[in-house]
């Protein structure tokens, strides 16, 4: 099975190799058929401290790092 891999905006990068993603996904209700828009904040691994605030990165699915950290950034 292949890793996912997500599209989303750098919310915050105040901690330490630490960085937090926020993933927004659209997808229409199975009943009222209406879009609907989602978003999801997912903490990942940045082992450089190279991502800032409102930069848009690829995150990739990883073994778990820590608690909550089971993603690390791929690329811009």
């Amino acid at each position: 099975m292949s890793k996912k891999i997500l599209k989303g905006i750098v919310t915050s990068a105040k901690n330490n190799k630490t960085i937090v993603v926020e993933v927004t996904r659209k997808f229409k209700h199975p009943f009222y058929e209406k879009v609907i828009k989602r978003t999801k904040k997912y903490h990942a691994h940045d082992e450089e401290n190279k991502f800032k605030e409102g930069e848009a990165v690829l995150i990739i699915e990883c073994k778990p790092i820590s608690k909550k950290k089971t993603w690390q950034v791929m690329d811009k």
